[in-house]
C-alpha cells in the first residue's frame, strides 16, 4: 500500500474529542452485522491488523480491506487483552440482545412471576456484557463474579417487585409500565460497580499522553465506572420510557386489542429501532480514552501520587489517561 494511503490503525477513524466523532465511531464499531461474522474471519482480521501495524501486510492489500479488518477487530476483540470476546457480550450484540429482552420486559410486566423471570434474564445478559467489556488489566475472581451477579439480579428483582407492589393499587397502568425501567436503572448502579470491583479496590492503570503506563488510580476507576453506569442507563432510557406511553395509547384502540399476540413482536421491533441509535449515542457520551487531573489524584490518593512522581522522575503530567471500559 502506498505510504500516502496508510492510516494509523491504532487510532479511530473519527475525531474522538468531539461527540459527533465518537457517535460515528461507535455506530461503526457496534454494527450488529459483525455478530454473524465467523470466528475464522475475525481471526484473519486480527492477523491482518497485526501485519499492517508492522507494515508487513500481503501485497495488494487495499485500504478498504484494512478498514474492514479494523472494524471487525475492534468489534470483537478486547482492547486491553486482545482476546476474542464472547459474541453475546460484545457491544455489537446490544441491539439484537437488548431489543429482545427489553421488549419482553415491557410486554410481560403484569405478574410477579414474569417480572422476576425477565429481570433475571436481563441481569444475566448485563453481567455477561459487563464482564466482557471490563478493564482486562484488573482480573476478577470467580467468587467476585458470583457475588456481583447475585447482588445485581437480587437488586433488580427487589426493585421491580417493590415498585410493582407499591404502584399496583396507587398508580395508573401507565406508571406500572415503568417498573422495568426502574429495576434496570437500579440494577445497573449495582451490577457494573460489583462486576468491576477490583478496579475500585486496587485501581486501574493510568498512562501519560504517550500511552506509557506510569501508575494506578482508584479515583480513575470510579470515574470510568460512573460514566459507564450513566451511559448504560441512557442507552435503554428512550425505549423504556417512550414506548410505554405509545403502547398505553395504542392499546385503547379496538384494532390493537384484536392483535394481542403481535404486541410483543411490535415492542421488540420498536425497542430495536431505539437501540440502533441509542447504543452509539450512549457509548459516545464520554470519551473512551478518559482523563483525570493529577491534582485530583494527589488530593484523594496521596500514596498513588507519590508513585506517579517516582515513576516519572518528578515530571508528573497535569493529566493521566485510562480506558474507561464500555
Amino acid at each position: 500500500m502506498p505510504e500516502s494511503e496508510r492510516i494509523d490503525i491504532t487510532k479511530p477513524l473519527w475525531d474522538q474529542n468531539t461527540f459527533i466523532g465518537r457517535v460515528k465511531h461507535f455506530a461503526w464499531v457496534t454494527d450488529p452485522r459483525t455478530c454473524v461474522v465467523s470466528d475464522a474471519t475475525l481471526d484473519e482480521a486480527k492477523i491482518l491488523v497485526e501485519q499492517y501495524k508492522n507494515c508487513s501486510e500481503p501485497p495488494g492489500t487495499t485500504r478498504e480491506q484494512i478498514i474492514y479488518a479494523k472494524k471487525l477487530y475492534e468489534s470483537a476483540f478486547h482492547p486491553d487483552s486482545g482476546e476474542r470476546q464472547n459474541v453475546f457480550g460484545r457491544m455489537s450484540f446490544q441491539v439484537p440482545g437488548g431489543m429482545a429482552i427489553t421488549g419482553a420486559m415491557l410486554q410481560w410486566y403484569r405478574t410477579s412471576t414474569a417480572v422476576i423471570f425477565w429481570q433475571w434474564v436481563n441481569q444475566s445478559f448485563n453481567a455477561l456484557v459487563n464482564y466482557t467489556n471490563r478493564n482486562a488489566n484488573s482480573p476478577v475472581t470467580t467468587t467476585q463474579l458470583g457475588v456481583a451477579y447475585v447482588s445485581a439480579t437480587a437488586s433488580a428483582m427487589l426493585t421491580a417487585l417493590g415498585c410493582r407492589t407499591f404502584w399496583e393499587k396507587r398508580a395508573s397502568t401507565l406508571l406500572n409500565r415503568y417498573v422495568p425501567f426502574a429495576a434496570v436503572a437500579a440494577a445497573n448502579c449495582v451490577n457494573i460497580p460489583l462486576m468491576r470491583q477490583n478496579e475500585l479496590l486496587h485501581g486501574i492503570d493510568v498512562c501519560d499522553e504517550n500511552d506509557n503506563t506510569i501508575g494506578k488510580s482508584r479515583v480513575a476507576a470510579a470515574k470510568g465506572i460512573s460514566q459507564v453506569v450513566i451511559s448504560r442507563i441512557v442507552m435503554c432510557a428512550p425505549g423504556m420510557t417512550i414506548l410505554p406511553v405509545v403502547m398505553e395509547r395504542l392499546e385503547k384502540y379496538r384494532w390493537m386489542q384484536q392483535i394481542k399476540p403481535l404486541h410483543a413482536p411490535f415492542q421488540v421491533m420498536m425497542v430495536g429501532c431505539f437501540l440502533i441509535f441509542m447504543v452509539p449515542v450512549a457509548c459516545a457520551l464520554f470519551p473512551q480514552r478518559c482523563k483525570i487531573s493529577v491534582k485530583t489524584i494527589a488530593w484523594l490518593e496521596p500514596e498513588e501520587y507519590e508513585i506517579l512522581k517516582k515513576n516519572t522522575q518528578g515530571k508528573v503530567p497535569d493529566f493521566v489517561y485510562f480506558n474507561k471500559g464500555l
